[in-house]
C-alpha cells in the first residue's frame, strides 16, 4: 500500500491552487441540538455535534444559543453546572437529560456546590436529570431567574437541605412533574420576592413551603410527608392557588398510614393570615390519617372539611380521605403511584391554573372506565402528580416509511397502538433508535419523524415506557422496520482531486505501485463535511499504465470490492465516470495489476441531502456529429449542445453517453457548462482511430452544455442523452442511493444469471440481471420495498470475438439505439451505465456478430418518490 500524508484534506482543485475544502475546525454546534455524553466526547475536538459531543454538561452550557437544547446523554456526571446564557421568550435554551433504554443522567455536585444554578438567566428549561449536591448547598438554585422551567427532575438534596430553592426577585418560575426527595427539609422552597412560582405535578417525599411570594400557584401535586407539614405558606403571599394536590401527611413507617405522635407537626395546607387574601384551595384530596389539622387557613386550624368549608368558603370539592397511594416504585427515578379505587381518580379540576395533560409519568390523563367524572373540563383528570395511564391495544408491529412531503431523508415511524380509554392527548414515552444515529431519541407518542443522516437503509428500533424509562427493562420485541432514503445530486464545474502525476490530492508525484493503492483524503467537498456527503461522482483516469490491469475506486474503511472502476491495457489512457460513496472522509484508488499506473480523478458532482432529484429518459440521441452538416469537430474547437427542448427550463445537469470516434489525432473530449471556461478536467480520452465512449454528468446553464475537442486532430462526437436532474415539480423525483461498487452480474462465473447457464452472451442476444437493493435484493412487487426505478452501474465486455456494442435497457421494454459500451474483438471495455428498471430487472444486449462476456459492477440505484 502507498502511504500518502494527508495535506491537510483535499480541496476543490482547479487550474492553480486548492480551493473550497479545509478540514472543519472544532466549534459551537449550529444545529438545533448539541450534544452532551461521557463515552463518546473528546475535549480537545469537541463541538457538540452527534459525532463529537462535549464531555460536560458545563461545556454546552457555555455556549449554548437560544433555541437550542442541549442533549445529555445517560451517565454519570460529577460537576457543578452554572447556567449563565439565556433564551428568548418563546425561544428558550433547552437543557434535556436522555433518560431512555440506555440508562439515566445524574448530575453530582462536588465539594458544596449546587448541581445546577440559574443566577440572573431568563428562557430557560431543565429537564430529567437526577440530581445531589453534597454540604449545605441546594441541588438547585433559581435566583433572580425569569421564565425559567426546572421539570421532571430527581433531587436528592443532604439531609436539612432543600431540594430547589427559589430565590431573589424571580418570576414565572416553574417547577414540575419531579421527585423531591428531601429530609428534614422541604423538597421546594419558594422565597422572598419570588412573583408567578407555579410548583405542579411534582411527588415529595417532604413538604413545600412558600414565604413571601404572591401569586404563587401549587398545583396537582402528591406530598408524603411522614408526620411533617404538607405544603406551608408563610409571610405575606396573597394570591396562592392551591388545587388537585394530594397530601397524606400521616406516619407512613408501618404497613398503612397511621395517626403520627404529635398531630400538630402534620398540618397538611397552612397559610399565613396575611396570605390568605385572593388565595384559594379546592379540589384536594386530604388523608385524615395523621390525626393533625387539615387547614391552618389563617390565624384557624381545621381538623375537617365541613369546619373549613364554613369559615372560609372554600374546598368546595376537597376531599378527606385514604388516598389509596400505592408503594414506592423505581430506584434511581423513582415515583409513587396511584391505585385505581383513590378517590383522587377522575376528579380533578382541569381548568386549575397549572394544570396540564401529561402526568409526571409522561402519560396522558385517561377516562378510567368504571369511575365516574366529577372534575372540570373534560372531567377525569386525576388529582396528584400521577394519573391512572390507559392501556395501549394494537400490533407490536411497527412501519418505518419516508415523509410524503418532507425532504430526501426524513422518515416516519409508526407504531400502531392506541389508548384503549378516552384521554386527552398522546402519551407515553417512546425510545427511537435508528442505524445511523449515535444516540436513541425519545418522543412522546407513537409516531415520530426524524431526518436520516444519510442515504441508505433507514431502520428504527422503538422501545416503550409508560414511567418515563425510570425502571429500565428488556424492550426486545418486534418494535421496528426499515425504508430507504436516497441523496439528491449536486453538480459542479469538473474540478480535478486527484492526479499523481503532478502532486495534486497527494504528496508524491510517483504512480501507483503495482496490487497498490493511493489513499486520497476528502474531509469536504465545497465546504460540506464528508460526514454529510453520501457519495462523488468522479470522471478516473488511468493513464501510462506499464502492464493490463483495473482500477477499483471505494471507500476507506471498508474491504476491498471484488469490482472494477477502469479497465486499461499497457500504455493505454481511458477515462471512465465513478459514483463511489463517501463514508469515512477518505477514497482509495487500487490498481490491481503487476505494473504501475498514474491516475487522474476530476470532481463531477456529489449526492447529499440537499440539491437536484433525478428522472431517467429513455435514451436518445440528441447530438452525433456524423450527420448533418456539421462534420467533425475541428482541432482545439468547441460546439455548444442546446438541450431545452429536451429537458425542463430548471434542469440543473444532465446525464450524457458521450462517445468519440474516427479520431485522426489523439486527444480529449471535455464536456462543460454551457458559457463556462474550458476546464482544466477532461471526461474522454481517445486514441487516434478509437471509438470509446464515456459516460458525463455535466452542469447545464440554460439547457446548455459545450463539448471540447482538445486535440490536433478531428474527431467525431455522439452523445445520448439518459436523464436529468432538476426539481420534482418538473418530474425529476427520484433519489439516489449508493450500493456499491459491488458485482452483481458476471457472465464468467454465473453471478447473479440464476435464469441461464455460465457463460457468454450469444451474437444479437440479450441477458437479463436485477439490481441489488439494501433491503437485500427482495421480489420488487411492492413499493414499500424502496427497490431500484434505475441501477447506476459499469458495464465490463471482455473477451468477445467480434466487435460491436452492448445496450442496457428496462427489462420487457423495447430495446434503444444508444449503446453503452463499444467494444472490439479481443478488448475489454468498459463504461458506466444508468439504466432504468421494470420489474426489478435490466437487459442487456450484445449487438455484435460474436459473443462476449459481461460484468456488471454496480455503484448505486434510483428510487421513486415517497407516495
Amino acid at each position: 500500500m502507498l502511504a500518502v500524508p494527508v495535506l491537510g484534506g483535499v480541496g476543490l482543485v482547479g487550474p492553480a491552487t486548492p480551493a473550497g475544502a479545509a478540514p472543519v475546525a472544532a466549534q459551537a454546534a449550529a444545529g438545533a441540538e448539541v450534544y452532551v455524553s461521557r463515552s463518546n466526547c473528546s475535549s480537545s475536538a469537541a463541538d457538540g455535534s452527534v459525532d463529537r459531543p462535549y464531555c460536560t454538561i458545563s461545556a454546552a452550557a457555555a455556549v449554548a444559543q437560544p433555541g437550542q437544547t442541549v442533549l445529555v446523554q445517560a451517565g454519570s456526571y460529577l460537576e457543578k453546572v452554572a447556567i449563565t446564557r439565556s433564551g428568548v421568550e418563546g425561544t428558550p435554551i433547552t437543557f434535556r437529560a436522555v433518560n431512555g433504554p440506555d440508562g439515566h443522567v445524574t448530575v453530582s455536585a462536588p465539594a458544596g456546590g449546587n448541581a445546577f444554578s440559574l443566577a440572573g438567566v431568563h428562557d430557560v428549561i431543565v429537564e430529567g436529570f437526577s440530581l445531589r449536591s453534597s454540604g449545605s448547598a441546594e441541588p438547585v438554585l433559581i435566583d433572580g431567574a425569569t421564565r425559567v422551567t426546572v421539570d421532571g427532575l430527581t433531587v436528592r438534596p443532604p439531609a436539612g437541605v432543600p431540594g430547589v430553592r427559589v430565590a431573589g426577585a424571580s418570576s414565572d418560575v416553574t417547577v414540575s412533574r419531579g421527585w423531591f426527595g428531601a429530609s428534614g427539609a422541604p423538597g421546594v422552597t419558594v422565597g422572598a420576592g419570588v412573583v408567578g412560582a407555579v410548583v405542579t405535578g411534582n411527588q415529595f417525599r417532604g413538604g413545600l413551603t412558600v414565604t413571601d411570594a404572591p401569586g404563587t400557584t401549587i398545583t396537582g401535586n402528591t406530598l408524603v410527608t411522614g408526620c411533617a407539614s404538607g405544603i406551608t405558606v408563610t409571610g405575606t403571599s396573597p394570591g396562592v392557588e392551591i388545587r388537585n394536590n394530594i397530601v397524606q401527611t400521616a406516619d407512613v413507617s408501618g404497613s398503612a398510614p397511621s395517626a403520627c405522635a404529635d398531630p400538630a407537626t402534620a398540618t397538611a395546607i397552612a397559610l399565613s393570615s396575611a396570605s390568605v387574601g385572593q388565595s384559594a384551595a379546592d379540589y384536594n384530596l386530604i388523608d385524615p390519617a395523621s390525626g393533625g389539622a387539615l387547614y391552618a387557613w389563617g390565624a384557624a386550624t381545621y381538623p375537617d372539611l365541613a369546619a373549613f368549608r364554613a369559615a372560609t368558603n372554600q374546598g368546595a370539592h376537597d376531599i378527606a380521605a385514604d388516598p389509596k397511594l400505592q408503594p414506592q416504585q423505581g430506584t434511581e427515578r423513582p415515583w409513587i403511584a396511584l391505585d385505581r379505587t383513590s378517590p383522587a381518580v377522575d376528579s380533578a379540576d382541569a381548568g386549575a391554573r397549572g394544570s396540564g395533560p401529561i402526568d409526571m409519568l409522561g402519560n396522558s390523563r385517561a377516562d378510567v372506565p368504571e369511575v365516574p367524572n366529577t372534575g372540570t373540563g373534560s372531567g377525569y383528570r386525576d388529582r396528584g402528580a400521577v394519573e391512572i395511564a390507559s392501556p395501549w391495544s394494537g400490533s407490536d408491529t411497527a412501519t418505518v416509511s419516508r415523509k410524503v412531503g418532507g425532504g430526501p431523508y426524513d422518515i416516519v415511524t409508526r407504531l400502531p397502538w392506541t389508548s384503549a380509554w378516552p384521554v386527552e392527548t398522546v402519551g407515553g414515552t417512546f425510545g427511537y433508535r435508528s442505524n445511523d444515529h449515535r444516540y436513541v431519541q425519545i418522543a412522546r407518542g407513537p409516531v415520530h419523524e426524524q431526518t436520516m443522516r444519510r442515504a441508505g437503509q433507514a431502520c428504527v428500533r422503538i422501545f416503550v415506557s409508560t414511567d418515563g424509562f425510570r425502571v429500565i427493562r428488556d424492550f426486545d420485541l418486534p418494535r421496528g422496520g426499515c425504508t430507504v432514503v436516497g441523496a439528491r445530486y449536486n453538480p459542479v464545474t469538473p474540478t480535478r482531486l486527484l492526479d499523481t502525476r503532478a502532486g495534486i490530492g497527494v504528496g508524491t508525484s510517483v504512480p501507483v505501485g503495482p496490487n497498490s493503492e493511493v489513499l486520497l483524503p476528502v474531509p469536504s467537498i465545497g465546504g460540506v463535511p464528508a460526514a454529510n456527503v453520501d457519495a462523488v461522482v468522479l470522471n478516473v483516469t488511468a493513464t501510462q499504465p506499464t502492464t493490463a490491469g483495473f482500477l477499483t475506486v471505494y471507500p476507506d474503511g471498508v474491504t476491498t470490492p471484488s469490482a472494477s472502476s477502469v479497465n486499461y491495457v499497457a500504455n493505454e489512457t481511458v477515462p471512465n465516470l465513478v459514483t463511489v460513496p463517501l463514508t469515512s472522509g477518505g477514497l482509495r484508488f487500487r490498481n490491481s495489476s503487476s505494473g504501475t499506473v498514474h491516475v487522474v480523478a476530476d470532481l463531477q458532482g456529489w449526492f447529499g441531502a440537499s440539491g437536484s432529484g433525478f428522472k431517467p429518459l429513455t435514451p436518445v440521441r440528441v447530438a452525433d456529429s456524423r450527420e448533418g452538416t456539421g462534420g467533425p469537430y475541428l482541432p482545439d474547437s468547441s460546439r455548444q449542445l442546446d438541450l431545452s427542448s429536451k429537458v425542463p427550463a430548471d434542469t440543473t445537469a444532465v446525464i450524457l453517453n458521450v462517445t468519440a470516434t474516427a479520431p485522426t489525432a489523439a486527444g480529449v473530449l471535455k464536456v462543460f457548462p454551457g458559457g463556462s471556461l474550458v476546464p482544466v478536467a477532461s471526461n474522454l480520452n481517445f486514441v487516434a482511430g478509437q471509438t470509446i465512449p464515456n459516460l458525463v454528468m455535466v452542469p447545464v446553464v440554460g439547457g446548455k452544455v459545450n463539448i471540447y475537442n482538445q486535440s490536433s486532430g478531428t474527431v467525431h462526437v455522439i452523445a445520448d442523452l439518459a436523464g436529468y436532474f432538476g426539481s420534482a415539480s418538473s418530474g425529476a423525483d427520484q433519489t439516489y442511493v449508493p450500493y456499491g461498487p459491488r458485482r452483481v452480474a458476471d457472465t464468467r462465473d454465473g453471478t447473479g444469471l440464476s435464469y441461464r447457464p455460465v457463460g457468454p452472451i450469444a451474437p444479437n442476444s440479450p441477458i437479463g440481471f436485477s439490481p441489488q437493493n439494501v433491503q437485500g435484493n427482495p421480489t420488487c412487487a411492492s413499493s414499500a420495498l424502496q427497490c431500484p426505478t434505475a441501477v447506476v452501474a459499469n458495464l465490463t465486455v471482455t473477451a468477445p470475438t467480434k466487435a460491436g456494442v452492448l445496450i442496457g435497457y428496462p427489462f420487457d421494454k423495447p430495446r434503444p439505439t444508444a449503446s453503452n459500451v463499444n467494444f472490439v474483438a479481443g478488448e475489454t471495455a468498459s463504461n458506466l451505465a444508468v439504466i432504468g428498471t421494470e420489474l426489478g430487472s435490466v437487459s442487456l444486449y450484445n449487438a455484435s456478430s460474436g459473443s462476449t462476456h459481461v460484468i456488471v459492477d454496480q455503484a448505486g440505484y434510483f428510487i421513486a418518490a415517497a407516495s
